[in-house]
């Protein structure tokens, strides 16, 4: 019971860390990535589809995207489909592939970009926090059922203390990153 605890907050707090990443790889940061597409949707036969499942999608150049669709009828709705996405970009098409430009980040859009950046970091800290306080109350409750001694509950409130200042240590460490891969020009 009580280890049962710390393997799911630790698993919680895994989970936070990985939806950090995942919002942080779909910032638009001056170079371009597949996932910037990944929650765009085209509709396909009257079914809203990820791009990345009617295409194939490769970055030949640091700032150039190039989407090829498998079926050469999706080139307009795939066309579409970014124009109307907030990506920005607005995507060239020769009737074989779809290309999408990534242009070069102001200064502006730059400290902008770190502020969304450590906005994001500063949420997964405070979902990782709210984690450390569920596990605390659970162990509050074991506590007043006595079926653990308070040695044995002290030990894993430290150890949940330990797992909480680590993946805050871990979420700054993918920020700090994404802030320089951001300021670098």
């Amino acid at each position: 019971m009580i280890k049962e605890v710390i393997t799911a907050s630790e698993d919680k707090m895994k989970k936070s860390l990985e939806v950090l990443k995942k919002e942080l790889q779909s910032l638009k940061a001056g170079r371009a990535n597949a996932s910037m597409l990944d929650k765009i949707t085209v509709d396909y036969y009257g079914t809203p589809t990820h791009i990345s499942a009617v295409a194939s999608i490769s970055v030949p150049e640091p700032r150039m995207l190039v989407i090829q669709p498998w079926d050469k009828s999706m080139i307009k709705p795939i066309e579409k489909a970014i124009q109307k996405s907030e990506l920005g970009i607005n995507p060239i098409c020769d009737g074989q592939v779809v290309r999408l430009v990534v242009p070069e980040l102001t200064e502006e859009t730059r400290k902008n970009l770190v502020k969304v950046v450590k906005k994001h970091g500063e949420d997964a800290k405070v979902a990782i926090r709210a984690i450390r306080r569920d596990a605390n109350e659970k162990l509050k409750n074991i506590k007043k059922e006595n079926t653990h001694s308070e040695d044995e509950i002290k030990k894993t409130e430290d150890e949940v203390q330990k797992l909480t200042d680590n993946y805050i240590k871990e979420v700054d460490k993918v920020v700090e990153n994404k802030e320089k891969e951001i300021l670098s020009v």
